[in-house]
């Protein structure tokens, strides 16, 4: 028993005294903020047929399907174009921010309005990896994914604290009339004013904290809350992703076409999923291949989250999962879907891997040409006199020349 408590008690100690996994919640922000950043420039032309007032599903439509389902969106709160232009707007600057990790509580915040924004508005929209990056982007709102490789951490290492600097006050202020606005206008649900409200409050009084007694007992108390947010929202991820492949594995397993190693051929015959056609017909006419591709992804799916317990096989079936889904952005022309997959799948990766990639990306930047700045130019004057010489130092001649 006492060995018990005394494992416990350790176990209790480290998910509360830390955020685990700095490294693995950065990539995790970094990924999905620019797999979702890079969707939205990529369909910026075609923004209004696909979330907006030109699209087939119609204002009213979306407002009786998130009467019944109770889904949130700030793209119902009107129908004018301009209010469109300026939530996409607002959700491509919000991906950057999230991106680059600044600010990156506000960030997250704006990133999930965003997303469940636009999504929700035309459901039908969306394929497995906008619903990856819809789930992902409310459990980002939990994590401290800027500790590492964010504008945020540069910030707390050069002032002492992440929080310094005005933007931060501004940016939650223009939150809190939005929320205030969206509250009086009876916008919100009761869960999400509820959600929202609790969010604004509790990262006031964690400015507030921070600022006044950064070293005290208040902020002891709010780092551990913050750290068992954190932590049980990567743990949330992880069986997210567990849960994602063990299902998509097993249903496999159950088709027939699965069953004989066919099933991949299909796909690469259809002309929406062969942006290579001579790639795709190349690889559909070897059966072997066919055959042990198909058998290879039900195994690699079914038995991954059995093997989150042995570190090599682990690591091992995580190369090929990644490996998997960047053959299915190539073959199949599904990039942002396999983007979403894995990022979602570097929550796994190892931090020594991590830290290793991070040293090599410091060490190329340092060695990167840097510019040169000028000197600044002073206003002309009478230039200074030679400092005398020192003991055993002879003033050169051509100094007096003027010439040195």
């Amino acid at each position: 028993m006492r060995r018990a408590r005394a494992a416990l008690a350790r176990a209790v100690a480290e998910v509360s005294g830390q955020a685990l996994g700095p490294y693995q919640s950065a990539v995790v922000r970094i990924g999905f903020a620019g797999t979702w950043l890079f969707f939205l420039l990529r369909e910026f032309p075609h923004r209004a047929e696909l979330y907006g007032p030109d699209g087939p599903w119609s204002q009213e439509l979306a407002q009786r399907l998130l009467d019944s389902n109770g889904a949130f969106t700030v793209l119902t709160w009107s129908g004018s174009a301009l209010w469109f232009e300026t939530v996409y707007a607002v959700a491509v600057l919000a991906s950057a921010g999230l991106l680059l990790g600044w600010r990156t509580r506000a960030m997250s915040v704006v990133f999930m309005i965003g997303v469940l924004s636009l999504q929700n508005r035309s459901v039908f929209m969306g394929d497995g990896g906008d619903n990856v990056i819809h789930l992902v982007a409310i459990y980002l709102v939990l994590t401290r994914c800027a500790q590492v490789w964010s504008l945020d951490a540069r910030r707390a290492r050069r002032r002492g604290s992440a929080t310094a600097g005005a933007a931060g006050p501004v940016l939650w202020g223009v939150l809190g009339v939005v929320f205030a606005h969206g509250a009086a206008t009876g916008r919100f649900s009761p869960g999400w004013l509820a959600a929202f409200g609790a969010v604004w409050v509790v990262c006031a009084l964690w400015w507030l904290v921070d600022r006044r007694d950064p070293e005290g007992e208040g902020r002891a108390v709010l780092d551990v809350l913050a750290n068992l947010l954190h932590n049980a929202g990567m743990l949330v991820i992880m069986v997210e992703v567990c849960l994602i492949y063990a299902t998509a594995g097993w249903y496999k397993i159950q088709g027939s076409r699965w069953q004989d190693g066919t099933a991949l051929y299909y796909p690469l015959g259809l002309d929406y999923f062969t942006p290579w056609p001579a790639l795709s017909a190349l690889l559909a006419g070897s059966g072997t291949l066919v055959m042990l591709l198909s058998y290879g992804t039900v195994a690699v799916q079914v038995a991954f989250p059995f093997t989150l317990f042995n570190r090599r096989i682990k690591n091992v079936l995580l190369v090929l999962m990644m490996l998997e889904h960047a053959g299915i952005a190539v073959l199949l022309g599904l990039p942002f879907f396999s983007l979403a997959m894995i990022a979602a799948d570097a929550v796994f990766l190892p931090t020594g891997f991590l830290v290793w990639l991070g040293a090599r990306a410091a060490a190329l930047r340092a060695a990167a040409p840097r510019v040169v700045r000028r000197p600044e130019r002073r206003p002309a004057g009478p230039s200074p006199a030679p400092p005398p010489p020192g003991p055993g130092l002879r003033p050169d001649p051509a100094l007096d020349r003027g010439t040195g």
